[in-house]
């Protein structure tokens, strides 16, 4: 497949997109696939039922997801991360050295063999580190069935409550979820979730449960355009 693109000056950038992998599942289909741009590195994307999700050029929000994160706890040690995504933000949190534990919980088993098995190549060097347990399983029931406490909640499982990925994960930028997640949370600990857009509905949600909700933006640079990500982190005291 071969698209053309506009950059900022109005020029043409052809682009080709070559499929990796393909997986159906009961949510749908997730699909990783090469894209070759003129002047530009090769990058991988990953789409879920058409959806863009990320690739592996612009990752500095899901790697500012966990090092924000790290930042706000004194004693990181047990980590959960919601969405596996291509592994920038578990890769950052195991660079950080007072983390024992990344317990990553990822809904799509597909995803998790395209990163055992070398289909995303820096995969299986990143899964081989024995603080790393990977769940397959949705976020809620993990939270859910739960029976330790953690340091940091990370969560970024789709687009964020304004672009969902999958219309279920609607409940997890709500109040009960939320509330599941504060007593999964050792005192000192935080969650911290990443969205696409502004979310005051979540913002305001997390400071009904945690009783406070800070939002952090950051700039990218995607595909030519800007954008604009966002953080939302709440502490328990």
């Amino acid at each position: 497949m071969t698209a053309r693109t506009y950059d900022a000056s109005g020029g043409p950038v052809v682009t080709e997109y070559i499929e990796v992998a393909r997986a159906e599942s009961e949510r749908g289909e997730v699909v990783l696939r090469r894209r070759l741009e003129e002047h530009a590195a090769d990058a991988l994307e990953l789409r879920v039922n058409g959806v863009f999700v990320m690739d592996t050029r612009e990752t500095s929000s899901e790697i500012e997801l966990a090092a924000t994160a790290l930042d706000l706890v004194t004693d990181p040690r047990d980590v959960v991360i919601g969405g596996l995504g291509l592994g920038f933000t578990v890769q950052r949190a195991l660079a950080d050295p007072r983390v024992e534990r990344v317990r990553v919980v990822e809904i799509e088993e597909a995803l998790v063999g395209w990163m055992r098995d070398g289909t995303i190549p820096h995969g299986p060097a990143l899964l081989a580190d024995r603080r790393v347990q990977i769940v397959n399983a949705g976020i809620s029931m993990a939270i859910e069935e739960a029976t330790s406490t953690y340091d940091l909640v990370l969560l970024d499982v789709d687009n964020g409550p304004g672009h969902l990925v999958h219309v279920a994960n609607a409940d997890i930028y709500e109040h009960d979820f939320l509330a599941a997640t504060k007593r999964v949370i050792n005192p000192g600990g935080a969650l911290v979730i990443w969205s696409a857009n502004p979310a005051p509905g979540l913002e305001r949600a997390m400071t009904e449960v945690f009783g406070h909700c800070t939002e952090h933006r950051y700039d990218v640079a995607l595909q030519g355009r800007s954008e604009q990500y966002l953080l939302y982190l709440s502490r328990v005291s």
